[in-house]
């Protein structure tokens, strides 16, 4: 059985761990995301949602736990190793370089080039072509793919880095807080791109504070608190004011209740 028709969680978390001398960050996360679906992370600062992304994503390594990526045991060693298996990350500052256009943000650190031995040389047509055709698929107002990143708008920068996630063959696109400090029309616009790639069958993990974007977006949400996984439900089975309750452990809350097995 290929990756691409396994039935299971493209990701699956269980019991995760990760201390840093005295200071335990993880002490029994789980996650799972499903493919063709977007899951929502969420919890108040310091709940250890960065740290469970590190640690999914290679930049940490994890203490104990389990980890599986399509039904298969994972533990990466490295971002470039999370990129080989399909997992790409959109952090909060896009890591997009303002003074290159949008096709060569698209293909940055990963250009195309044309000839061979050691004589060869970037393809630039070939990228732009490509940048060009993937954007065009994604994006309901695309900018033009030889403007400069620096002359966007916050939205468009939000969205070029998300479509380049999704473009190298994704199957988990993680998203920190998308749409933070975005205006209303950027913010749905980047939320009609979350809904183009939910279509495509990608599954998506999106860190938000935005309660009622998660409420719009997500299929399912999990909730961490003191470096725990303290509740997941369908989003169609909770309301906002149970998961701000979860997430604050309001009306005694127990780390135990994980809600609605998924």
């Amino acid at each position: 059985m290929s990756a691409a028709t396994y039935p299971g969680p493209v990701l699956e978390v269980r019991g995760l761990t990760k201390s840093f001398g005295a200071v335990q960050a993880l002490s029994g996360a789980d996650l799972s995301c499903m493919r063709g679906q977007v899951t929502a992370l969420v919890g108040d600062n310091g709940a250890g949602k960065s740290t469970l992304i590190r640690c999914l994503t290679g930049v940490q390594p994890f203490d104990d736990g389990d980890v599986h990526f399509n039904g298969q045991p994972m533990r990466l060693s490295s971002p470039t190793e999370a990129r080989s298996r399909g997992i790409e990350t959109v952090y909060q500052d896009l890591a997009l370089v303002e003074d290159l256009t949008v096709w060569q943000n698209m293909f940055l650190n990963r250009e195309l080039k044309r000839g061979l031995g050691p004589l060869r040389l970037l393809d630039r047509r070939r990228m732009i072509a490509q940048s060009q055709a993937h954007l065009e698929r994604l994006l309901v107002n695309m900018p033009p793919v030889r403007s400069r990143v620096r002359r966007l708008s916050g939205g468009q920068r939000q969205s070029i880095a998300i479509g380049r996630a999704a473009s190298w063959g994704s199957t988990l696109v993680i998203m920190d807080e998308p749409t933070a400090a975005l205006g209303v029309r950027e913010r749905d616009a980047v939320e009609q791109l979350i809904a183009r790639l939910r279509a495509d069958n990608i599954a998506q993990l999106i860190i938000s504070h935005d309660l009622e974007q998660v409420m719009r977006v997500a299929d399912t949400v999990w909730i961490m608190r003191r470096g725990r996984t303290v509740g997941h439900w369908r989003t169609a089975d909770i309301t906002r004011e149970r998961i701000v309750a979860a997430i604050t452990g309001a009306n005694g809350s127990d780390p135990a209740a994980r809600g609605d097995r998924l």
